[in-house]
């Protein structure tokens, strides 16, 4: 008898019902849009919707919807070529205060994206994105460094109980002013073998009492070389918090790194992921007149003059003086994770630091209790001008005291730090938590591939799985009668559960991909025509129909698997050793196997239960072939 469990039924049910709702949203058509975000120090509300709805309307630029959207502005556009019209247009209306970018807007209905529907992402040759090229500036990265050699210099000189009147970086190197000449021979010992890769030299200065310590050319291209690498992983971190399926990030030359993230035209969250630099740095506060150093009086030595961030949006700006010595730097974190204050129930981000930072935090918090401590927020923004209806590109660096407390314990590795509101929170763990930049990252070029450029590849990957689909189905309906249908309609089932992975997956499709999904059609008929053939072979041996059925599947199985098991080994090797293109086709084809050998087998088999089984007295079948 041939019978299929119900909770076999069932479960086929279940599966088929996942495949529909999330293969679903790949139907709905994203609106070409312009999104509008805040900077700092400026909001979206209604008076920006109004002032943005009145700017269309006055240069007759027509658009379906213009409306808050989360965070941001978004304005609706009925194509990509009004799209570009009305970000020209409201770009220098809204000046500096606001970053206009270019976006697709979801169209999938509210329902569907509650229970996490979404549309597979295209890539670049199909659908455009976002492509940078961002220069490391070498000269921050050797400043960085030898900034962190005068402080262990400085750690050496004290530990050894030399005295020094200034440790201080200079054009050539860094420069080390001694208390006392007859320190010196015993100076450059110490701080030669515990600094192998400075040279110090002693400097003619009438009085004998200074060194200059110099960077080795070859720690100088270790620097550079280690700035690009390290700036690499830290993007690839970054792009990993965006959700880019299959990005490029590449170096090119001995300063310059090339991304681009295929799908991706948004970008304001490209540039707050990849163009700015956030840190922190834990400094000493420094007593003395702040006020005065403001209006242009002296700024006591080994201080600097800092700004609090105003206490009031708008309001004036406090001035702080803390030491040119950095207690802790972002070099130094860890881990990050943003969250609010138990007592205070203001945000923060609990910060860890490594054992080399939290041996300075701890080192200092012990010396220093009762003092107080501020914390200096650093952004690094990339900044694009007109200058004489030209282009420039350069970036903005921000430097402001988010907070001043008092040290009231002793603390090491773990602590908190507040002062942000929710939203830097978020942004400045996240990255914090990716990894800091070696060096600042300026973006020399920025290119925001548009749709049209695909749409000649998006047609002709949809005619190369319709025609393929069809001539499929009619060859095996032609071929396999009744058992042909049940072919066809297990096919199209594996087609939809497998748009439906990828969709759930976020998968990014690119003209590789689609080539993954024709070849997937083409393999996972192969199952069925092994199902059909081996069906026939057993009505030919003499065996009766259901019986016939009922061994044709059992016996096909054994040989479906072994040769999915083949293209599924292929697939995971092109998946570890390949790269972009080469990925997403693995990746395909990885998800296709799998869901071609269920389709095939158990979708099939239940159809053909369904039509034959279930005690039906069954005296012939319609698989072709004379039966």
């Amino acid at each position: 008898m041939l019978e299929f469990s119900r909770w076999k039924y069932t479960l086929v049910a279940l599966i088929l019902l996942f495949a529909a709702t999330y293969a679903l949203p790949n139907l709905f058509p994203q609106d070409a849009a312009v999104q509008v975000s805040a900077n700092r120090g400026h909001t979206v509300d209604q008076a920006l919707v109004g002032q943005v709805t009145a700017l269309l309307k006055q240069h007759s630029i027509a658009y379906k919807l213009v409306d808050v959207e989360g965070t941001s502005l978004m304005v609706r556009l009925r194509d990509p070529e009004t799209q570009i019209k009305a970000a020209d247009l409201v770009r220098p209306t809204l000046g500096d205060g606001y970053t206009v970018a270019l976006n697709l807007a979801s169209t999938v209905p509210s329902w569907l994206s509650a229970i996490g529907g979404k549309p597979m992402t295209l890539g670049l040759d199909l659908q455009g994105g976002v492509h940078f090229l961002m220069e490391v500036d070498q000269a921050a990265a050797r400043t960085k460094r030898e900034d962190a050699y005068a402080d262990e210099i400085r750690a050496i000189l004290r530990d050894d109980k030399i005295r020094y009147g200034d440790v201080s970086r200079s054009g050539d190197g860094i420069i080390v002013r001694l208390n006392e000449a007859g320190d010196r021979p015993k100076a450059m010992t110490l701080l030669g073998r515990g600094l192998p890769k400075l040279v110090f030299a002693e400097i003619e200065d009438g009085e004998g009492k200074s060194l200059r310590g110099s960077v080795t050319p070859e720690e100088i291209k270790a620097i550079a070389d280690g700035a690009i690498e390290q700036n690499v992983t830290t993007l690839r971190n970054r792009i990993n918090s965006l959700g880019v399926a299959e990005p490029i990030i590449q170096r090119q030359g001995s300063q310059r790194i090339v991304v681009q993230l295929p799908g991706v035209q948004d970008t304001v969250a490209a540039k707050n992921a990849l163009g700015a630099t956030a840190t922190l740095e834990y400094r000493a506060v420094v007593d003395g007149d702040a006020l005065g150093a403001m209006k242009g009086g002296p700024v006591p030595p080994g201080a600097r003059l800092y700004f609090r961030r105003p206490i009031t949006p708008g309001g004036p700006k406090i001035p702080v003086l803390l030491s040119k010595r950095t207690i802790v730097t972002g070099d130094q974190l860890v881990d990050a994770t943003p969250g609010f204050d138990q007592q205070s129930g203001q945000p923060d981000v609990s910060v860890k630091l490594d054992s080399i930072g939290g041996k300075r935090m701890f080192q200092h918090t012990l010396d220093n209790v009762g003092k107080p401590m501020a914390i200096v927020y650093i952004e690094r923004r990339p900044q694009t001008r007109i200058v004489d209806g030209k282009e420039v590109r350069s970036s903005i660096e921000t430097q402001e005291v988010i907070s001043v407390a008092t040290i009231n314990g002793v603390f090491g590795r773990d602590f908190q730090t507040t002062g942000l509101d929710p939203a830097e929170a978020e942004q400045l763990a996240k990255q914090l938590k990716s990894g800091a930049l070696a060096a600042p990252v300026d973006i020399v070029e920025e290119r925001v591939i548009g749709p049209s450029l695909g749409r000649d590849n998006i047609e002709a990957g949809r005619k190369a799985v319709e025609i393929g689909f069809l001539m499929v189905c009619v060859l095996m309906i032609f071929y396999y009668r009744v058992f042909g249908v049940i072919s066809v309609l297990s096919l199209f089932f594996n087609l939809l559960l497998l748009t439906a992975c990828l969709s759930v997956l976020g998968a990014t499709m690119t003209m590789p991909g689609i080539a993954g999904i024709v070849l997937t059609l083409g393999m996972a008929i192969d199952g069925n025509v092994l199902i059909c053939e081996r069906i026939r072979e057993e009505l030919r041996l003499g065996n009766s129909p259901v019986s016939s059925i009922k061994t044709g599947y059992e016996r096909a199985w054994t040989v479906i698997l072994d040769s999915n098991v083949a293209k599924i080994i292929a697939a995971v090797a092109l998946f570890s050793f390949g790269s972009g293109p080469v990925r997403g086709f693995a990746l395909v084809l990885l998800f296709g196997v799998a869901t071609s050998m269920y389709t095939s087998v158990t979708v099939s088999r239940a159809m053909a239960t369904l039509v034959y089984g279930h005690g039906r007295k069954t005296k012939s079948i319609s698989v072709g072939g004379g039966f």
